[in-house]
C-alpha cells in the first residue's frame, strides 16, 4: 500500500508544556465540582480567621480583609479529575499577608484549611506562604461566583485544585499534619500535580 502523504495525516498536535502529566486543556470552560451542596454565603456575614499555632490569633470581616493590601494570581490551575485551566486571573490578598499578621510560632509546620461548610484540607504551611497562596474574591475582575467558592475561597494553584478549600473561613496552623476531607478518602496529602500526587502511595 501507498504511505500517506502528510497532508492526509494531518500535522501532529504538540503537548503544550503547561499541561502536567495526565491533564487536558479545558478551554474557555471551568468545570463545577463539590463534595457538598453550594451555601450561600454573603460578603456581610463572611470572615477569615487564623488560629492555631500563632501569637496572635486573628479574624478579618469582609470589610477588614479589603483594606488589606491586594494581590493578584495570573497563571493556571489544575484539577486532580484531570482538566487544567490556563491564563486565569484571580484578585484577593497573599496568605502571606495575614500570616504576617498573625505571627506563626516556631512550631507551626502544617495548615488545615476549614470551609464554612465544615469542609477542610491539610497543606504543608511551606506550600501557602512565599507568595504560592492567596485568598480571592474577583476572577476575571468578577466576583467570584458561589459555585466556585464565593465571595471567597483559597487559591493554591500549584497544587490540585480541592487543595484550594472553596467558602474559605479559616486557616489552622499545626504542629503536625493532619489529614482533611478528602485526605481521609484516599487523596493524596499534598496534591502535586506535576507528580501525579492524585492518591495515597503516588
Amino acid at each position: 500500500m501507498p504511505t500517506p502523504t502528510r497532508g492526509f495525516l494531518g500535522r501532529r498536535r504538540e503537548r503544550d508544556p503547561r499541561l502536567p502529566p495526565g491533564q487536558y486543556d479545558v478551554g474557555a470552560d471551568w468545570p463545577v465540582l463539590t463534595a457538598e451542596p453550594t451555601p450561600r454565603i454573603t460578603p456581610e456575614t463572611w470572615s477569615i480567621t487564623v488560629d492555631g499555632q500563632v501569637e496572635q490569633p486573628t479574624t478579618w470581616s469582609w470589610d477588614d480583609v479589603h483594606r488589606l493590601p491586594p494581590s493578584e494570581y495570573r497563571g493556571d490551575i489544575h484539577c486532580v479529575t484531570t482538566w487544567s485551566k490556563f491564563d486565569t486571573r484571580f484578585s484577593g490578598v497573599s496568605v502571606d499577608t495575614l500570616l504576617d499578621a498573625a505571627r506563626p510560632t516556631a512550631e507551626a509546620q502544617f495548615v488545615m484549611a476549614t470551609s464554612k461548610t465544615g469542609y477542610t484540607t491539610n497543606l504543608p504551611l511551606a506550600d501557602v506562604t512565599g507568595g504560592r497562596a492567596w485568598l480571592v474574591w474577583d476572577f476575571d475582575g468578577r466576583p467570584l461566583t458561589p459555585e466556585h467558592g464565593g465571595p471567597v475561597r483559597l487559591l493554591v494553584p500549584h497544587l490540585y485544585f480541592w487543595k484550594s478549600a472553596k467558602w474559605i473561613s479559616k486557616l489552622t496552623l499545626l504542629r503536625r499534619d493532619q489529614p482533611g476531607f478528602w485526605e481521609q478518602n484516599g487523596y493524596h496529602d499534598r496534591g502535586d500535580p506535576w507528580r501525579q500526587q492524585r492518591y495515597q502511595g503516588d
